[in-house]
């Protein structure tokens, strides 16, 4: 699915303006909880709320099943609860993603249960929209850019930045910097 007209460079703006609020550089990692305090958002392992067997068996059962999600439990309050089996580089991006929603003003599409806690659940262009915004946020194309003319892999940005290569991955394909780049470079 395609975004809408003009939502990516929306995108790219805010995530610009979260990180100035920041007071982040161009080329300094997106710390994700310190977005989620900027922001009011409480975050919690899933851990914590059920333990960590239950999301063992969860992964047993359906690998991959559950990320994060963002609970509701009061107007003007959300909680941002990830599963605590992803390494920190995945949970940077989770976490983000969520956040991102929650940037983004999404509207609760679908009410899903977690333990008797209902969380939302969004539709597929919002997740579309909120993947975008968190790679904004934790990638931004100018960071990109000054990586690769260094010359670094997406094993090393992804070191540096505290990402998965997966992100690293997604944000060089979807920006389009490597071509951009090899422009650049051409005699």
């Amino acid at each position: 699915m395609a975004l809408k007209r003009g939502f990516k460079a929306h995108g790219e703006r805010l995530a610009t303006g979260l990180r100035d609020k920041l007071g982040l550089k161009p080329g300094d990692p997106a710390d994700p909880v310190k977005v989620a305090s900027l922001l009011g958002v409480e975050i919690v392992s899933g851990g914590d709320l059920i333990g960590r067997a239950r999301f063992e068996e969860l992964e047993r059962l359906q690998s991959g099943a559950f990320s994060a999600c963002t609970f509701i439990p009061a107007p003007g309050k959300a909680v941002v609860v990830y599963n605590p089996l992803h390494p920190p580089a995945r949970l940077a991006s989770d976490i983000v993603h969520e956040l991102a929603h929650v940037l983004l003003n999404h509207r609760l599409s679908r009410v899903e249960q977690l333990n008797g806690i209902s969380f939302l659940s969004c539709d597929v262009e919002q997740e579309e929209e909120a993947n975008w915004l968190a790679g904004c946020l934790l990638l931004p194309r100018p960071l990109l850019m000054s990586c690769l003319l260094r010359r670094m892999d997406e094993a090393a940005i992804a070191t540096s930045h505290g990402v998965s290569e997966q992100m690293v991955t997604y944000r060089i394909n979807v920006t389009g910097v490597r071509r951009q780049l090899a422009r650049i470079r051409r005699p």
